[in-house]
């Protein structure tokens, strides 16, 4: 969600720097970006060890709340592409699942902005024992769509997430954003979603299960 269908990270990065400077510490954007895509436990603990004296707990409700007051302000930022390409899979028959690692209740708040039943499904941060990289959060995703998980394309926008996709055996497409996907091992990587549609999520698909000589 956070990066790949909407760009909240510098609601994040702003919530983080605030959170740690009421401490007394420092947060550097080089700080902030290596909790890009991580599950919020993961996160909150390294905040803790840059000084924020709250439980892991407290840190990640903290967190969110700040978020999501900065989407009530100062709106929603979706990525070029993101809900076109969503709306022209849902017209197309082509189920799709959210896979989060941010809290249900802020993933459910920015899924009920989108102007049309974007998705079937919503696996969050707190749905799942194992964060992304562990492959969990898809496995679950797709057999809670009934799916077998290599018939499914993960999208991603981070090195964590794209981990976790390829980890489970989708084809796994990285779309970056604030971190580089370089060397990840991305099944493909594309520079935007804009003006991408099913067909092209197909076509990838297609190129990957014949490479790999399986049939899918």
């Amino acid at each position: 969600m956070d990066g790949t269908l909407v760009d909240t990270e510098p609601y994040w990065m702003a919530a983080e720097t605030a959170l740690v400077e009421s401490y007394g510490g420092t947060w550097t954007h080089e700080d902030a970006l290596q909790l890009v895509g991580k599950g919020l436990i993961d996160s909150a603990i390294i905040l803790q060890k840059a000084g924020v004296d709250m439980e892991a707990e407290a840190i990640v409700s903290h967190l969110t709340d700040a978020v999501q007051e900065a989407l009530r302000t100062q709106g929603v930022p979706f990525r070029p592409g993101a809900r076109e390409l969503l709306r022209d899979l849902r017209e197309q028959g082509v189920m799709t699942g959210l896979v989060t690692m941010s809290l249900r209740r802020m993933a459910l708040g920015v899924v009920d902005l989108i102007d049309f039943d974007a998705f079937d499904l919503v696996v969050a941060g707190d749905d799942v024992d194992n964060p992304k990289p562990h492959p969990e959060p898809y496995l679950q995703a797709a057999a809670l769509l009934d799916v077998d998980i290599a018939d499914v394309v993960v999208i991603e926008d981070s090195p964590t997430g794209l981990r976790a996709g390829i980890a489970s055996g989708a084809v796994t497409l990285g779309v970056p954003h604030i971190v580089s996907l370089d060397d990840v091992g991305a099944h493909e990587l594309w520079p935007t979603l804009a003006d991408r549609t099913a067909a092209d999520l197909s076509d990838l698909f297609d190129r990957q299960t014949s490479m790999t000589g399986l049939t899918r």
